[in-house]
């Protein structure tokens, strides 16, 4: 009886192998992919008598003092003569074998930065090699690394990659003389030319990346991204949605909900509701990002998309961050549509096993045409008898794995009703996602071209302007005092502090205590406090005493950021407010200027022991005082951060750019545009293997 043969056992990873995982380095592409940030010069020694302090430099000598100082901390000190002068290298780490490298009278080459000191000219912790061997031809590249992975075991696993890596260019050379690279060498010898650069090669134009050899990988990478989001697109345009299309006439769900409403809508939001009614009465799924900014009303856009979807005969679903933004989206919504007949269900994490388990029948039934919630709403218990419209307000704050994941909520039993054709990968809801952070035209045109873009640029009549003021925390009793007289005329107060506990590292006034602060010097006024470990039901205690008007002062943490409205509010102060970024500094001040009397907001800083802010600090702070558009505020804000942070967890964290700069490499962006439906139509399968090299799986994250 024959037996099937044992598979074999795979090798445990080493640390090593580990760290290259953890970097993302798993193929041969990857590695040849994964440039130096910087480089070291060790083609050349120089002589002691030559050098300066703050020269990183190599130097031969002989070793003629050393001795382990003991007292204080202990440290190797060593004494190296190169025949022009002596230095003193200094070990505060040390082991047997460098102790035995430089005992007396060993010849040594030693690589550091020079400084000056009593001591006169010193290194500290330099390499330290026997003198005498083949000094390099090129420069040594220096990798970005994690723990467990030294750059001698990197540099080896790079040039195997590079060695391995299939590097055949994917561009064809017509395209590249649009931007002067054609006469550039091949990828393979641009690759091992930033990986070993000659030592003749200017040092700057490497490190800022202005380099031809750079501006040929930018303009790869930026063509990447712009393939990738094309093909997404495309591949969107196969896929097959509900139609849910609005019938003409005054008694719709939408009119008649416009008809309920307090308010007119802005003409901006009047265009908005029309683009987005006509991306839903087609049959592709429609995939749109609503931006606006703090307060232009992208609520009620949301509810009159959710009144399209429910007329239909669909359920919607509207996922927030946060249980406050989500019930702040439910007490609206429910206001709003409950007397027109719309049962609304709500489902969140904090909720009792009984009343969860009643708003889940109600979905599955399809009797919720609307379910409001938080990520409890991806949850797999969670089902939906048929979804047609996932609406993800703050999608920033979400990871790619959660939108996708609400997206395939999609039931069998809504995958049979009357679809146009029969999609190859199933039926998809129409997503519509939103932000209060408005998106800067540049990334727009490159990490969200896979979207169309609806923006409200408009603010509802009403909203006063605000005044923003930088204050030192010197004069707190000054803001303190502003507070009373607000107090006086029947105004209400938010006060943000950056952290709940004391920390050690951060020496910031915390919530509790500025609370018993405020509660002392303003007796007889209801302050609250508002933090995210206090249980959900005293938060929404809190938070309807403040929204009704009996609470003065709310001190909060950063949870009320976004969503909150109170319109009799009209005072908000940041504590530490060089801590806050920039977007975050906006929406909270946002929390105010929402009713008719004059709004401002205070932000309060700090320097500590320093003697001035630093520059980022101050560059946030100063864009606050000088506009209150959240457009203009993106814009400074992506100057100050760069793309990467900016973007948030657009891809999980992981930016997909990592050497272009989507603001200063303009023109190679515009080139990439229109370079990649070209690609993709007559040269399809170099756009394939194009996209593969750059982001490999990465790119299934434009699917969110």
């Amino acid at each position: 009886m024959s037996t099937a043969p044992t598979p074999p056992v795979a090798k445990p990873l080493t640390g090593p192998q580990k760290a290259l995982r953890k970097l993302g380095l798993n193929r041969p592409i990857d590695l040849a992919l994964h440039l130096p940030l910087r480089y070291e010069d060790e083609t050349q020694l120089v002589k002691l008598h030559q050098v300066r302090e703050g020269d990183v430099a190599q130097v031969e000598g002989r070793v003629t003092h050393a001795e382990v100082k003991l007292g204080g901390q202990r440290q190797l000190m060593v004494t190296l003569d190169d025949g022009t002068g002596t230095c003193l290298l200094r070990f505060f780490t040390f082991y047997p074998a460098l102790q035995k490298t430089l005992a007396v009278g060993s010849q040594v080459r030693v690589r550091g930065e020079i400084r000056g000191g009593f001591a006169g000219l010193t290194l500290m912790h330099p390499v330290v090699k026997p003198a005498g061997g083949e000094l390099a031809t090129a420069l040594t590249p220096v990798y970005p690394s994690v723990a467990g992975l030294p750059q001698s075991y990197l540099r080896r696993a790079v040039q195997a990659g590079l060695a391995r890596a299939e590097l055949s260019d994917t561009v064809p050379v017509h395209f590249l003389e649009e931007i002067g690279l054609q006469r550039l060498w091949n990828m393979r010898k641009v690759l091992s030319f930033l990986h070993t650069p000659t030592p003749d090669v200017a040092l700057a134009a490497l490190q800022d990346h202005t380099h031809p050899a750079w501006q040929r990988l930018k303009a790869e990478e930026l063509l990447a991204q712009q393939l990738s989001q094309l093909q997404a697109r495309r591949a969107r345009a196969l896929l097959r949605a509900p139609r849910l299309a609005q019938a003409p006439g005054s008694q719709t769900l939408a009119s008649r909900l416009l008809a309920a409403l307090p308010f007119g809508l802005t003409q901006a939001q009047v265009r908005v509701v029309a683009e987005i009614t006509q991306d839903m009465a087609r049959p592709v799924p429609m995939h749109r990002l609503l931006q606006g900014d703090v307060g232009a009303g992208k609520t009620v856009v949301a509810a009159l998309a959710a009144a399209v979807c429910m007329d239909a005969g669909w359920q919607c679903a509207l996922m927030a961050p946060t249980e406050i933004l989500a019930t702040q989206h439910f007490a609206k919504l429910v206001g709003w549509l409950h007397p027109l007949g719309i049962t609304v269900a709500w489902l969140t994490g904090s909720q009792k096993a009984r009343e969860r388990r009643e708003m889940l029948a109600l979905i599955a039934s399809g009797q919720a045409q609307l379910v409001v919630g938080t990520h409890a709403l991806i949850q797999d218990k969670v089902q939906f008898k048929h979804l047609a419209l996932a609406i993800i307000d703050e999608q920033h704050r979400f990871g790619v794995a959660q939108r996708l994941a609400l997206r395939s909520k999609m039931s069998e039993d809504a995958s049979a009703m009357n679809l146009e054709s029969e999609p190859a990968t199933g039926p998809e809801p129409h997503l519509l996602m939103m932000t209060a952070t408005p998106i800067p035209r540049t990334l727009a045109m490159s990490y969200y071209a896979d979207l169309d873009v609806s923006t409200l640029d408009e603010l509802p009549p009403g909203r006063t302007p605000i005044i923003t003021k930088v204050i030192h925390e010197a004069r707190r009793d000054e803001v303190i005092a502003r507070i009373s007289s607000q107090l006086a005329q029947g105004r209400q107060i938010y006060w943000v502090c950056p952290l709940i506990e004391e920390s050690e590292a951060l020496d910031l006034t915390n919530a509790t205590e500025t609370h018993a602060q405020l509660s002392a010097a303003l007796p007889g006024v209801m302050v609250g406090l508002l933090h995210s470990r206090m249980p959900m039901a005293e938060k929404k205690t809190v938070m309807s005493l403040f929204t009704g008007g009996q609470m003065g002062v709310l001190v909060s943490t950063t949870v009320i950021e976004v969503g909150v409205d109170v319109p009799n509010a009209s005072l908000m102060v940041i504590e530490h407010a060089e801590r806050f970024g920039l977007s975050q500094l906006h929406q909270l001040r946002g929390r105010v200027g929402r009713g008719a009397a004059a709004s401002a907001c205070v932000l309060l800083y700090s320097t500590g022991d320093a003697p001035r802010l630093g520059e980022t600090a101050r560059a946030r702070l100063r864009a606050m005082a000088e506009s209150n558009d959240g457009f203009e505020i993106a814009r400074r804000d992506l100057e100050i951060r760069g793309p990467g942070e900016f973007m948030g967890a657009r891809q999980s964290g992981d930016a997909m750019l990592r050497f272009a700069d989507v603001a200063e490499d303009a023109a190679l962006l515009d080139w990439a545009r229109r370079l990649a439906p070209l690609m993709l139509d007559q040269y399809p399968a170099l756009a394939e293997q194009h996209v593969q090299r750059w982001l490999g799986s990465k790119a299934e994250f434009l699917k969110a």
